[in-house]
Formats: structure tokens, C-alpha cells, sequence
């Protein structure tokens, strides 16, 4: 059996193992005469390999500047050899676009997917998806099919799909959507975790959706621009929702909830795990220091949850009353914290 055309997902691979004599992986666009990597499949875990280049047919994996990446960093996928095309039909500004002169042979030349890829450590080849997916969120250029391969890896995933929606302020946030496996699930938090161990932080969604299905398009692809148009807004956020109960959590959670431009703001939320970053933190504590008459750092905002805060909020406002001033904090933050402020009286 030989798949092609879309990625073969693990699923599909192991039922079709037991039903024939070998399950083949191509890979290939028509522009290099359909197949151009092939790998054999075996039963396992994890996503299904495109394999090696076959006879006569060069693969390279390039960065933005066209130089080669290493094994396990993503890179634009070119293909040359003997079943490369000439060109497009009467479409020569196309054509120069997307078949480049060969790096290492002179009169060569190679093609230009757009696709992403990886080496792995065996030397075979890892699909990641398009670049067309690659977006730009708080100035960090992020490819979505690097974060859904993360997440599908977690055993609990069946299906998954990430893009980028523009919120209520103009900013642009990542939205995973999960669908599980059955009888298996997973808490925000637990995929946010499972996330953080091979990415960096401006690549985790703050948002994520657990739909019953994904859209799809007439030919079965995953409707990526429905699922744009979907509001995410309520799915932001710690998995169990506490609304604020003190005056100070109802204060912050509509302080937040404005400035992020999301739908609402539990007591477990965490501010940069809505989507803050450094700008809106900002943003955040001027608000703060004119409700309660005193200083406050971004970095308060950190490691805790808008429970925590408003209650650091009411000691602050606390001691102010009273005339005394809060202990001097100690470690690697206490002293980081006075480097600050010293720095800000100056």
C-alpha cells in the first residue's frame, strides 16, 4: 500500500499495517514528478517519517538564508535531482520564484516546496507542515505545524489544529484546538506542560478548544479559516473557571479582561498564560498603582495567579494604611526587586 498526498497519521498507519504486505510513506509534489521520498513504514509511536530522497533526487533543508539546518531544526525543504521539472507553463516570474540555481552545482537547480521539515537522528525525514502556516505573534515568527506536532505526541491527542486569531485589542494570539482520544483527555495545564518541554514560551496557545470535531473542507482537509473565524475568547484560560469574589479580584479581572480583550477572567488565571506579555504587564500595573496607591512590579505578575495577586494587592494597600511598610523581600527576586526600585528612583 502506497500513501500520498497528505500526511499519513499514526492512526491510519497501524490499521492499515496488519491489512498488507508493506505500507509505504511518499512524498513528493508534481513539480518533481510526484514521489521524491519514500519510507517503509513500521508499527511505533509518533508521527509517520517521509523518509529518504529516492534514486537520483537531492534533498536539502534550508533556513531563511538558504543555508543548511541541523538534525531537529526545522527548515524549508528543496528538492533537485533528475525528476525535477523545467518550469511552470508561460509563467517564467513563478518559475524564478520557486526553482532557485543549485547551491553545489553549477547549472543546476532546485525547487522550492514550501514545505517544513526536520532530520532526525536516523537521518530520515520529519513533515512539520507549511510555511504558509508560519505566523507572526508579538514579533516572534512561529510555524503552527511545529506546535500541533508537539502537541499531538501527547498520548492523549488524537487530532489537533493551532492558528493564529486577532483579538478585540488588534493583537494576534495562538488558539489550539484538541480533539482526544477516546476515553483519554487532558487538562489545559497538563498540555501546557507537555508543550513547554520542547518549546519555548511565546510558542504556547494561550488559548485552547476541546470541539467535538474539526471543520473540514469538501476534499476532508481541516478548515483552517473557519476555524479563524471561531471565538476562542471564552476557552481562554485556567480549565476550571472561579469567578472573582473580592472587590480587588473583581477590580483585577476586569482590568485584565480589558487590556487582554478576552471574554472573562477566572481567580486560577495566570496573566501571561492569557496572552500578556511585557507591554500589556505594563499596562496592568499603572492601573494597579492608581487603584491602591502603591508600587508595583511587572514581575508580580509572573508566577501568580489573579487570586494571589489581588491578595499581594491587599497587603500592599494594607500596610500603606496603616503607615508600615511591607517586609523586605529576600533570595534572587527580593534583590532583584530592590535593583528596580532603586534604579527607578534614580
Amino acid at each position: 500500500v502506497l500513501c500520498g498526498g497528505e500526511a499519513l497519521p499514526r492512526e491510519l498507519a497501524e490499521r492499515l499495517l496488519p491489512c498488507c504486505a508493506a505500507l509505504w510513506n511518499m512524498y513528493g509534489p508534481t513539480e518533481t514528478t510526484i514521489w521524491s521520498l519514500v519510507s517503509e513504514v513500521e508499527s511505533g509511536e509518533g508521527q509517520v517519517p517521509i523518509g529518504a530522497p529516492i534514486a537520483n533526487t537531492q534533498i536539502f533543508l534550508l533556513d531563511s538564508h538558504r543555508q543548511p539546518v541541523p538534525i531537529g531544526v526545522p527548515g524549508e525543504l528543496y528538492l533537485g535531482g533528475d525528476g525535477l521539472a523545467r518550469g511552470y507553463w508561460n509563467r517564467p516570474e513563478l518559475t524564478a520564484e520557486k526553482f532557485i540555481d543549485h547551491p553545489l552545482e553549477e547549472g543546476a537547480r532546485l525547487y522550492n516546496t514550501g514545505d517544513l521539515a526536520r532530520y532526525r537522528p536516523d537521518g530520515s525525514i520529519e513533515f512539520l507542515g507549511r510555511v504558509d502556516d508560519q505566523v507572526k505573534v508579538r514579533g516572534f515568527r512561529i510555524e503552527l505545524g511545529e506546535i500541533e506536532h508537539v502537541l499531538s505526541k501527547n498520548e492523549a491527542v488524537k487530532e489537533c489544529a493551532v492558528v493564529a486569531q486577532t483579538k478585540r485589542t488588534g493583537d494576534s494570539q495562538l488558539v489550539a484546538h484538541v480533539i482526544f482520544d477516546p476515553g483519554q483527555s487532558a487538562t489545559v495545564s497538563e498540555l501546557r506542560k507537555h508543550l513547554r518541554s520542547e518549546l519555548p514560551d511565546y510558542m504556547i496557545p494561550p488559548a485552547f478548544v476541546m470541539p467535538d470535531e474539526l471543520p473540514r473542507t469538501p476534499n476532508g482537509k481541516i478548515d483552517r479559516k473557519e476555524l479563524r473565524k471561531s471565538d476562542a475568547a471564552a476557552a481562554v484560560g485556567a480549565e476550571t473557571y472561579v469567578p472573582p469574589k473580592t472587590p480587588t479580584e473583581v477590580f483585577l479581572a476586569e482590568k485584565w479582561r480589558e487590556i487582554l480583550g478576552i471574554e472573562r477572567v477566572g481567580t486560577h488565571d495566570n496573566f501571561f498564560e492569557l496572552g500578556g506579555h511585557s507591554l500589556l504587564a505594563m499596562k496592568v500595573v499603572f492601573e494597579v498603582e492608581k487603584e491602591i496607591g502603591e508600587r508595583v512590579l511587572p514581575m508580580d505578575l509572573l508566577v501568580q495567579n489573579l487570586a494571589q495577586f489581588a491578595e499581594m494587592c491587599d497587603r500592599r494597600r494594607d500596610r500603606s494604611e496603616n503607615g508600615s511598610q511591607e517586609p523586605e523581600a529576600t533570595g534572587v527576586l527580593g534583590r532583584l526587586k530592590r535593583h528596580l526600585s532603586r534604579g527607578s528612583k534614580r
